[in-house]
Formats: C-alpha cells, sequence, structure tokens
C-alpha cells in the first residue's frame, strides 16, 4: 500500500511538471507570435507597432524563464523514482527557455536597426522565416501536451517539428545567398545585424527541434 502511494505522489509530482512545461511552452510561443508580429510591422513601416511588440516580448520571456525556475523547483522535490524522466524533463524546459532567448535576441536586433531601411528582400524573407518558427513553435507545443494523454501523438507532433525546422533551415540559406546582392549598399554595421537576426531565428528552431527530441525520449517512458 506504501509503495502504491508513493508512486501516485511521485506521478502527482510529474504531472504538476509537466503542466509547468506546458505553461511555459504557451509563453515561448508567444514570444516567437510577437517576433513574427514585430517583422510584419517592419515590412509594413509600422515602426511603433513593431517596438510595442519588442516591448512585450522582453516582458513575456522573464516569464518564460520564471516557469523554468518553478519547474526545477518542482522538479528538486522528486525522489529517484523517476530520476531519468525527470533529468530528460529538465533537458526539455532548459531548452525553452533557450529557445525563447534566442527569439529575445533576435528581437533586440531589430530594436538595435531603429529606423535604418532594410532591404525589401530582406524583411520578406525574414517574415516567411518567423511565420515559420510560429507554425514550429505550434507543433512543439501539441506535442507536449501529448505527452501524458498519448505519447504516440506526442512523436508525431515531434516529427512534425522537425519538418518544419528544415523548412526554415531553407529560408534561412536563401536569405544569406541574397547579402550578396544588397550587401554593396548596405552599411558593414546594418550588415552585421541582419546576419546576427537571422541567426538567431535560425538558432531558435534548432532549439525547437533540439527540445523535440526530448519529447521523443519522455514519450519512451510513458
Amino acid at each position: 500500500m506504501e509503495k502504491r502511494s508513493y508512486a501516485w505522489f511521485e506521478k502527482r509530482r510529474r504531472t504538476k511538471a509537466l503542466d509547468l512545461a506546458q505553461e511555459q511552452i504557451t509563453k515561448a510561443i508567444d514570444t516567437v507570435t510577437l517576433l513574427n508580429q514585430a517583422m510584419r510591422s517592419i515590412s509594413e513601416g509600422k515602426r511603433k507597432e513593431a517596438t510595442q511588440s519588442i516591448e512585450t516580448l522582453f516582458k513575456v520571456e522573464e516569464e518564460v524563464d520564471r516557469l523554468r525556475a518553478e519547474v526545477f523547483v518542482e522538479l528538486s522535490k522528486g525522489a529517484a523514482l523517476f530520476a531519468d524522466y525527470r533529468e530528460d524533463l529538465l533537458h526539455l524546459v532548459k531548452r525553452l527557455d533557450t529557445l525563447a532567448d534566442h527569439v529575445k535576441d533576435a528581437a533586440r536586433c531589430i530594436e538595435m536597426l531603429g529606423d535604418t531601411p532594410i532591404p525589401k528582400e530582406f524583411t520578406e524573407n525574414t517574415v516567411h522565416m518567423t511565420s515559420l518558427l510560429v507554425d514550429c513553435g505550434h507543433a512543439l507545443k501539441g506535442s507536449i501536451e501529448k505527452l501524458n494523454l498519448n505519447p504516440a501523438e506526442a512523436i508525431e507532433g515531434a516529427k512534425k517539428v522537425e519538418g518544419i525546422e528544415h523548412d526554415i533551415d531553407q529560408y534561412y540559406l536563401k536569405t544569406k545567398a541574397s547579402f550578396v546582392k544588397f550587401g554593396p549598399n548596405v552599411n558593414a554595421g546594418v550588415m552585421v545585424i541582419l546576419d546576427d537576426l537571422i541567426e538567431f531565428i535560425e538558432q531558435a528552431a534548432d532549439m525547437a527541434a533540439d527540445t523535440a527530441d526530448y519529447i521523443v525520449i519522455l514519450s519512451s517512458r510513458e
């Protein structure tokens, strides 16, 4: 009877940690959505709206970081009964936090550009990259939500993340190649920031795919 009660306690602890992780991915997706909104505003010449989206993004990213800390505290209360699961879940929430960090860094690049004119081709490609990143985030969220309910569907969702990440990578390479064309007409400092901007978007996509790998591992433990 005592062993059964202990197992129930551990299951409850794990469920609470997963609930926090699901809240964290929701906030992480919010940062991605706000980045996409900022890029769309830039492409439409709406600098004030872009600034508002970025300011909100910074606040939401702080929430992502807070939730990561809450998951760590929750899992520190668990015992060795599910030590492997706990370790994998810790890796997952760390990656969600890092994903939001990359999104925040991309937003900082937009902020640094200020009113600087940006080549139209670059903004169009970047809007598309951030749109795909939003899709990637939603696929990741759906996958995490299925962890407790349907592990097989969680794995399928993780595979979708991998596919979208591949599409983002293709746009990343396309945008990099475009630098050769408009580079001579753009200030060197601006070029560095534009390069950093798409690097951070691509790194966020990579982190989403890396997080999806841990969802597959966690699903196999369910």
